[in-house]
């Protein structure tokens, strides 16, 4: 799918943007949550070693796409909010 600005879309395609960034948004963050929870009950169980360390990184590494997702659907939110104050 190529890149359109907000702007060029139609509400519609940002409506379906909008909750399709909304379902992957909450998979990830969710993923992300028990996967960090997974690591600290690991650290606990065998104490901290190689694979808990490597295993713990990897949230705080996926995290920046959480946030620029969560960014997306902000500009998205206000695209649309400025179209329904418009018509």
């Amino acid at each position: 799918m190529a890149n359109k600005k907000f702007t060029e879309m139609s509400s519609d395609e940002l409506e379906k943007q909008k909750k399709t960034i909304q379902l992957v948004t909450g998979i990830l963050a969710g993923m992300l949550s028990a996967l960090l929870i997974m690591v600290v009950l690991l650290s606990i169980k065998q104490g901290f070693n190689a694979t808990s360390m490597a295993l713990g990184v990897i949230p705080f590494a996926l995290m920046p796409i959480v946030f620029l997702n969560f960014n997306s659907l902000k500009e998205i939110k206000k695209e649309l909010n400025s179209r329904n104050n418009v018509v």
